[in-house]
């Protein structure tokens, strides 16, 4: 069997942290988030990474990250565009933002053959996600089995303002049965709360919720691409309109095509969604260091 790939989306715009914070030093050595995941996905038995990131970082990515471990673990880059995957009937030339991450998926789909770890470039999940999600998909994953590495609501919100979240629903045998993405969820009146609009919504601080943290058989590819175009069609005068990862993950599961595992090994993250919670990060990651669960250098 191959070893699995590590796939990290890296093409997102940043908006509210106002930079290209998947290329920003956070690291004593100003390594960036994402290099710790590939450090923990090596030392977990993972044999690829696949970076997806824009056009206008490209170049900068390779200068960055293939010198300091193109020789450790096999890596590609794929862009993804507002021209990617879209036909040409079905694009919008006053677009800015990218479609979303199942659109990111799809921009993969030529260069991942095997059971592959989704991941954000901008968060840090910990060794033990990478871990339980390189023996899940070495041993247990299948076209009709895939999974997702829960965390605790509470454990994973900005104190600098809302975060977006897929807030899950399981069964007691603990298989995800749907995910709803909250894309204003915040902590405050003493609860934790989604507001958009006049909907207000309490969360409970214990609800597993993704953090784009999945493992999947390449099989997934097939039903991506079976939602797109009706997505495109759907949203070809929403300029904003995203096609998420969740969307294709609650159509494996209402049309009983696959079930997805939440595994239980969410215990330790941290990321980046605005400028204020880079301190908390670099202290984090120093704090890390000095225990000893990273070497002094990564590379």
């Amino acid at each position: 069997m191959h070893t699995p790939t590590l796939l990290i989306l890296a093409a997102g715009m940043g908006s509210r942290y106002g930079g290209d914070k998947q290329i920003d030093g956070f690291g004593p050595n100003m390594e960036t988030i994402l290099e710790y995941s590939v450090f923990d996905a090596i030392r977990s038995g993972f044999g690829k990474v696949v970076f997806i990131v824009r056009q206008e970082i490209l170049e900068e990515a390779k200068a960055i990250f293939v010198p300091k471990f193109g020789d450790k673990i096999q890596v590609e880059f794929v862009i993804q565009s507002l021209e990617s995957m879209v036909p040409e009937a079905y694009r919008q030339p006053e677009r800015t933002k990218p479609y979303g991450t199942a659109h990111a998926l799809l921009c993969a789909k030529d260069v991942i053959k095997e059971p592959f770890a989704v991941i954000n470039a901008d968060d840090f999940y910990g060794v033990e996600a990478f871990r339980i999600l390189a023996a899940f998909l070495s041993k247990e994953v299948t076209p009709q089995l895939h999974c997702m590495v829960g965390y605790a609501l509470e454990n994973v919100l900005s104190d600098y303002g809302t975060v977006s979240r897929g807030v899950c629903e399981s069964s007691p045998e603990g298989f995800l049965t749907g995910m709803i993405e909250r894309t204003a969820i915040s902590r405050k009146e003493g609860g934790i709360f989604h507001e958009e609009g006049s909907d207000k919504i309490e969360i409970s601080p214990e609800n597993p919720v993704s953090m784009n943290c999945w493992g999947f058989h390449p099989a997934v590819f097939e039903q991506t691409e079976k939602l797109w175009i009706p997505f495109l069609e759907e949203n070809q005068d929403n300029l904003k309109s995203e096609f998420y990862i969740p969307k294709v993950v609650n159509s494996l599961i209402q049309e009983d095509i696959a079930r997805i595992k939440i595994l239980e090994g969410g215990k330790i993250w941290f990321g980046v969604t605005y400028s204020q919670d880079r301190e908390h990060v670099v202290k984090a990651l120093r704090k890390l260091h000095a225990a000893g669960t990273y070497p002094e250098k990564l590379w």
